[in-house]
Order: structure tokens, then sequence, then C-alpha cells
């Protein structure tokens, strides 16, 4: 049985998308989001429903505590597990999501980097971004070039990895794409990539965010604050979170932390894509702006039918 990935950046359709492919296909999906494996997070991360999952079954959601850490690792080893299971039931496995290191991780296979370290992440945690990038601009020039140097989560990792092995982590990542990688997917999978016309899909952004908000968000955040969201850096990292977390201890108000979050957002989106482009043998598909999810859903399955590696 195949694999199949569709890709794309945050409020792009993904999920509407992925619920119309599972029920034409009888596939199951497997969530590709960082975020969604936590507890508790559910408004802000635009989770599923609760029907959305009832109709279709929906794997790697709500799997971690919002206090602990889940990181690449774990996901690629649930996720291998889950993959098999479908495929030994002949179902077909859809994976969605923006997270793009795991689905390379789950695409090419994990690289052996050391464990993670508590107290010396404790430390590299208590700086800033742009310290985090001048030190890692100092040991690994390299990956320095390469990452995303407004992203704590990543900027920490990297300088883990440097510290504890004397290596860069852009050295340890050459192991990507071994054929061996026992978590690796087939190769015969089927990748799509997702994308809209730039102001569709900031207006898309910034109408999600607004019915989030309305949604409840904020009473969200204040009762994952109860269960410790602060003490966990990635979950932290999650958009939208940091800002409300601020909004809730007085240091902003609603309207300044929405339009921080609607700013930051769009960045997000801007990285993903960034990201994307830099992958190997995606399909893209950019979706109209009033494009039934149906008609993409036709056009993912065409390049599938045809048996394109690559569309661009």
């Amino acid at each position: 049985m195949r694999t199949f990935f569709l890709v794309g950046p945050t409020a792009v359709g993904k999920s509407a998308v992925a619920m119309e492919w599972a029920k034409q296909t009888n596939a199951e999906i497997v969530s590709a989001d960082s975020m969604q494996v936590y507890r508790g997070m559910d408004i802000g991360t635009a989770k599923p429903t609760a029907n959305e999952r009832q109709a279709v079954p929906h794997h790697l959601i709500d799997v971690s505590e919002v206090g602990d850490p889940f990181d690449v690792r774990q996901f690629v080893e649930h996720a291998a597990r889950v993959i098999e299971d479908i495929h030994s039931r002949r179902k077909m496995v859809l994976v969605v999501g923006g997270t793009g290191l795991y689905v390379r991780a789950l695409r090419q296979g994990l690289f052996e980097g050391p464990p993670r370290d508590e107290k010396m992440r404790a430390k590299l945690e208590l700086m800033t971004a742009d310290t985090l990038f001048e030190e890692l601009q100092r040991v690994d020039p390299q990956t320095a070039r390469k990452i995303d140097r407004q992203n704590p989560r990543r900027l920490v990792r990297a300088l883990e990895v440097f510290y504890l092995t004397g290596k860069p982590i852009s050295e340890m990542q050459t192991q990507w794409g071994d054929k061996k990688a026992p978590q690796r997917v087939d190769d015969d999978s089927v990748f799509i990539c997702l994308d809209r016309e730039r102001s569709d899909l900031h207006k898309r952004i910034e109408k999600r965010i607004d019915e989030q908000i309305a949604a409840g968000w904020v009473d969200e955040v204040r009762r994952l604050l109860e269960r410790g969201l602060d003490k966990n850096a990635t979950a932290m990292q999650a958009a939208g979170y940091r800002e409300l977390v601020a909004h809730l201890r007085g240091e902003l108000k609603l309207a300044a932390a929405v339009t921080l979050i609607k700013a930051r957002t769009r960045q997000l989106a801007r990285r993903q894509l960034t990201w994307f482009r830099r992958e190997s043998g995606l399909n893209w598909i950019v979706v109209g702006r009033n494009e039934p999810p149906p008609k993409t859903v036709d056009r993912a399955l065409e390049i599938w039918r045809r048996g394109d590696k690559s569309v661009n």
C-alpha cells in the first residue's frame, strides 16, 4: 500500500482537502503537525473536530500532555508504527501537516543525533533568538545559513547537538536520505504540496484567527497555563499561544496580541513554504480562491494516476 503526503502552509486548506480525500479513498489520516500532538491545544492549532475524527480515523493527535516535551524522534517512532498498522489492514495512509521537519524525517529517516540534555537546554532557552543565532554562526555557519533564525527551538537543538558531540548538526544531517533508515517511508509515496495566491492565503489566515478568538482561544490558553503550557518551550512555539500568554499576564492588550498573531502566522506560512520548496519530489497544487475541496482532491488524484514524482 502507498503512503500519500498532503502538506503546505498554515490555513491553506489542508484539513478540508484531507477529509474529502480520505472519504473518497477510504484512507486514514496521520497528522504531521508538531502542535496537534498536545492535549488541550485544540482551537489554536485548528485541530480536527470530534465529528471529523469520528468520520475519518485520525492518528498522532492528542498523544502528549501539554507540559511534556514531544520531539521529532517520538513523532517518527509513533508514526512508523501507525502507518504499518494501517497498511496491515489494507487501507491507504494520508499524512497531513505543515511541520516540515516531521515530514522530512518520516520521508528520509532520522539522523543519529544525541538525546536531549535538559540542563543544557534550560540554559540555552534563557538566551534570546538573536544571541542563539550569533553563537550558531560561530560554531556551525553552514546550519546558520539555512536555519530559521527566529525559531528558538531549532536554534537550541542545533547548539545542543554541537555542544554534546563537538560536531555541527549540519554534518550529522547528511545521514538524512539513508536508504537503510528503519522509519523511512517507501519511495513509491506521492507528495502533494498545496499553495494559494498570497493575498488569498493571508485573508484566510486572518479570518481563521478571528474565528479562533471568537471560539474561545483565550480561555483555552488560560486553562493550558494551569496545566504547564508555559513550562514547555516546544508547545509555547505554537503560533499565537505565546502572544495570548502575554495578554493573560497583562503584557499585551487583546487587540495588540491578535494583530501580532496575524503577523507572525503570515511569517510562519512563508517559512513553511520556503521549507517545502527545498524538498525534493513534491507535486505543487495552487488552490484557486473559491476552489472546493473535491476539485482539489480530483487534481491530487490525477497526479497519483499519472504516476508523476514531481509536477511544478
